[in-house]
């Protein structure tokens, strides 16, 4: 095999595991019942409607056309408004950034551009 044959196979399977370790959700699933995926890592893709953020840290709402929903994103920095991105990562209750306080969040692990 050559080695752009063993790259390509490599890269379907990384694909494939990382696709397979979070469960992509609409945000209107987990608005509804966000205790259902309390503590899980899921993905969410849509576009940003507000963002904060400082010093490489922050919140933004994502609208995937379901609902909406904060995202707390610790390095990095904060997309800006109207970008589209895919996110992953944790789904958690009662987070306090800049002294207001968000009910339910993902706590970002992943993010990629859309």
């Amino acid at each position: 095999m050559t080695a752009r044959k063993l790259t390509t196979i490599a890269l379907v399977l990384i694909t494939g595991l990382a696709l397979v370790a979070c469960e992509k959700v609409k945000i209107g699933d987990i608005n509804a019942d966000p205790g259902r995926f309390l503590n899980k890592e899921v993905g969410i893709t849509g576009t940003v409607t507000q963002s904060v953020g400082a010093l490489g840290r922050g919140v933004y709402q994502i609208d995937d056309g379901t609902g909406r929903l904060w995202v707390v994103a610790t390095e990095g920095g904060v997309p800006s408004k109207g970008a589209k991105v895919g996110v992953k990562g944790h789904i958690t209750q009662s987070f306090t950034f800049l002294g207001i306080n968000y009910a339910t969040v993902l706590q970002e692990s992943g993010r990629r551009r859309g």
